[in-house]
């Protein structure tokens, strides 16, 4: 009962109200189509990589060292998807930035080291490059080598 005296004797006046910053609805917009446009270019990416014959396994996976686009089997290879979406495919491509290539190549091999061949499990990491037309090209190794 104490307690409870003790909290009606608060002086709650003096409470400030804190308002969260305003919201810049052009910045989120922008950021809302980014991520559709994102989306739209994955879901056309893999629509293209089961046509060309490989086998989709995991979408947007995520390990402690990072996030891989798409994870896909070609025989008993492991293809490790990254995809970049710009107006151009000069421009996607070179939105890959040297460093995002060593997290991919530790989040391949934390996710490679989960598979009963381990670390050597035959993989490789393509690029695919959607265009403003929706054009997709494929670059097969891509990355790997020194990144890895």
């Amino acid at each position: 009962m104490v307690a409870v005296q003790e909290l009606l004797q608060l002086d709650f006046g003096q409470a400030r109200k804190v308002c969260p910053p305003p919201i810049d609805r052009a910045r989120q917009e922008r950021g809302r189509l980014a991520y559709l446009s994102g989306q739209f270019a994955e879901d056309s990416v893999a629509r293209f990589l089961q046509q060309s014959g490989l086998t989709v396994i995991e979408r947007r996976w995520r390990g402690a060292a990072g996030e891989i686009d798409m994870i896909c089997r070609a025989g008993s290879c492991v293809v490790f998807v990254e995809v970049k979406r710009a107006a151009t495919h000069a421009e996607a491509a070179l939105r890959l930035s040297a460093a995002q290539q060593g997290r991919i190549c530790l989040a391949a091999q934390e996710y490679c080291g989960r598979l009963p061949g381990g670390q050597s499990t035959e993989m490789r990491f393509d690029l695919l490059t959607v265009d403003a037309l929706g054009r997709i090209e494929h670059l097969e190794n891509a990355f790997g080598g020194a990144f890895c």
